[in-house]
């Protein structure tokens, strides 16, 4: 046998070995991961996290494992709460959920799974300039999020959200400060304040509006989205400055109300029917 044959004979040879080896170290960890999704669905996320962790120690690269124990931290994180043990699990899901995007860029789960960690960090935030950082941080990955699911009407969904969620408390103190409260009409009574807020944030009601309809189009029965698109748009007529603009708005969002409502109708009534179930959301 020349030397060629006898170096691949003894790379297949090491080849084996190492499958041989690194099968049982998979087959242990499979064993691992199966007891761990077991305590996972029994809410027993502490027990779970120890099942995941010597799931990923015995194979490394066992992505689904790693998923699981990043959500198993996630899944025990309370926002708001600033306790020791708290903020571990918030920084051991991130990074966890970065050791799995490090060896895949493009893995939806832990996009989405990071960009609701960021958001969940967001709600428990008290000081808006923090709570705009970390829905900053949200809305980065969901973007990733969308490059590599296209299709993803959670991720277009959310970014609407989010627009709202940095557009309200600006409108909500206006508001106070003009002594408007928040079942009044409007629009606000002072030009110069809806002139400043226009300019600061139109870019991002409009942004949201546009994620929103994204997301409709991708599921026309979306009826969260509706809601939202109700919001923007009842709370964007307080910007206009004649009344017909005021009107023309708040009758886009009477409209959205009204098919949210419907769709959501339609929803439970396919849901009670025997063997229904209702239109996906």
């Amino acid at each position: 046998m020349n030397r060629k044959w006898t170096y691949l004979v003894a790379a297949l040879v090491l080849g084996a070995v190492a499958i041989g080896s690194s099968g049982c170290q998979q087959l242990r960890a499979r064993d691992q991961l199966n007891k761990g999704v077991q305590a996972f669905k029994n809410a027993k996320y502490a027990e779970a996290v120890e099942n995941f962790k010597v799931a990923v120690e015995l194979d490394p690269t066992f992505a689904t494992a790693r998923l699981y124990l990043a959500t198993a931290y996630m899944s025990q994180y309370v926002p708001g709460s600033d306790s020791e043990e708290n903020l571990r699990y918030a920084s051991e899901a991130k990074r966890n959920f970065q050791q799995v995007l490090d060896r895949d860029p493009n893995n939806a789960v832990a996009l989405a799974s990071m960009a609701s960690m960021n958001y969940q960090e967001a709600g428990g935030e008290q000081e808006l300039a923090q709570k705009f950082a970390k829905l900053d941080q949200s809305r980065a990955w969901y973007e990733k999020l969308v490059q590599v699911d296209p299709k993803n009407k959670e991720a277009w969904y959310s970014m609407g959200v989010i627009s709202w969620a940095k557009w309200y408390p600006a409108l909500g103190s206006a508001r106070a400060e003009l002594g408007m409260k928040p079942e009044d009409p409007g629009p606000l009574k002072d030009k110069k304040k809806r002139e400043e807020l226009r300019t600061q944030y139109s870019a991002t009601i409009e942004d949201g509006i546009k994620n929103l309809t994204h997301a409709l189009d991708i599921d026309p029965n979306y009826d969260d989205a509706m809601a939202y698109l109700n919001l923007l748009n009842r709370e964007r007529a307080d910007l206009a400055d004649t009344p017909e603009a005021y009107k023309t708005d708040i009758a886009t969002a009477d409209s959205w109300l009204q098919k949210a409502l419907d769709t959501r109708k339609a929803k439970a009534a396919a849901q009670a029917k025997p063997g229904g179930a209702a239109p996906a959301k």
